[in-house]
């Protein structure tokens, strides 16, 4: 016992300390996600039409800007020393508000596309990298398909497969009720919030192979009620072997409209048909909730340190300018 308490107290005195806060200031566009490099002392963020690398006081070191599309959540693959990002060229509100910020031109509906960016940061290695010279796009075809697809409801034809707006949240976790060791990318559909549709309550999650992102081999389906926009930011967090999906809460009242939910990846998937869908006949691949909070926080920014602590993103705006203040946390209670 007396061993087992001094190794312990070791772990804790060799945890690394970072700040408590780190400021990081963008343009126009709000911080979309987060990710830290530990080995480099730096963290990387988007702030939805540009990649940054910032140090840990917050200065700006090297940067990609001037991207005409919404540059969401991202995590961080340290072996590699790549970032995977999600990449929405569209046409919706979204895809407008970022071309008109830019007065850049407005993307097509029918040349809406939907990407994983893979970032070899070590090529960030100054400011205004040439977008090319850093980035490697991976089309994400299902997220496509879904996004350009139209559904017949209760005698309704409706825009966009279950709601798909995009996607957004990216994680690289083990895989659903697997012994393995590998890990998987896993990339979130984006939903919209349309409180008048039924077929727009599940969150749906990608999963690839990290060494194949031309075709998913699971399409997870999870019932958290509809989200506007669906999962923002999505993270694993080895301290309690869950992947958390931070969303923009929903506005259906016969949902609690959380904001934060997890889902144990000890879980089997399972086959089931969904609620409130009566084009998809056939059951599909599901996990189950397992926890869920009013969390404030993590929408625009989540990286688990996987050791119990967390850092936060906290945006705002002043004087016309996005900022986010990254904040350490010690547990995501609420």
């Amino acid at each position: 016992m007396i061993l087992l308490f001094l190794l312990l107290l070791l772990a804790v005195g060799c945890q690394t300390t970072y700040p408590e806060v780190i400021h990081l200031e963008g343009g126009k566009l709000h911080i979309q996600g987060i990710a830290l490099d530990k080995k480099e002392n730096c963290l990387y963020c988007s702030f939805t039409s540009a990649f940054y690398k910032s140090d840990l006081e917050g200065n700006i070191i090297g940067s990609v800007t001037g991207i005409n599309g919404h540059l969401g959540a991202m995590t961080y693959d340290e072996k590699a020393k790549t970032v995977y990002a999600s990449l929405e060229i569209k046409d919706d509100e979204i895809g407008r508000g970022v071309s008109d910020a830019l007065g850049a031109e407005r993307h097509e509906k029918a040349a809406s596309r939907f990407y994983v960016a893979e970032i070899d940061v070590r090529k960030i290695d100054r400011l205004e990298v040439p977008f090319e010279e850093a980035m490697t796009l991976h089309p994400i075809e299902e997220v496509g398909k879904d996004y350009l697809d139209t559904v017949e409801v209760n005698g309704a034809r409706l825009e966009h497969r279950y709601g798909c707006s995009g996607m957004d949240g990216v994680a690289i976790a083990p895989g659903f009720g697997s012994d393995s060791n590998e890990k998987y990318l896993y990339v979130a559909y984006g939903i919209y919030g349309d409180t008048t549709r039924v077929d727009n309550d599940y969150n749906i999650l990608l999963c690839f192979k990290m060494d194949d992102l031309a075709k998913p081999i699971h399409k997870y389906f999870v019932k958290t009620g509809n989200t506007r926009y669906g999962v923002q930011n999505m993270t694993y967090d080895a301290h309690s072997e869950k992947l958390y999906l931070a969303v923009y809460k929903g506005s259906k009242s016969a949902y609690p409209n959380y904001s934060l939910f997890s889902l144990d990846i000890h879980q089997k998937p399972f086959m089931g048909r969904l609620d409130g869908v009566p084009y998809e006949e056939n059951e599909v691949e599901q996990v189950a909730v397992t926890d869920a909070s009013h969390f404030k926080w993590g929408s625009t920014g989540l990286y688990s340190f996987g050791d119990g602590r967390w850092y936060v993103s906290k945006k705002g705006k002043k004087d016309g300018i996005q900022f986010s203040d990254v904040t350490l946390f010690e547990s995501l209670e609420e």
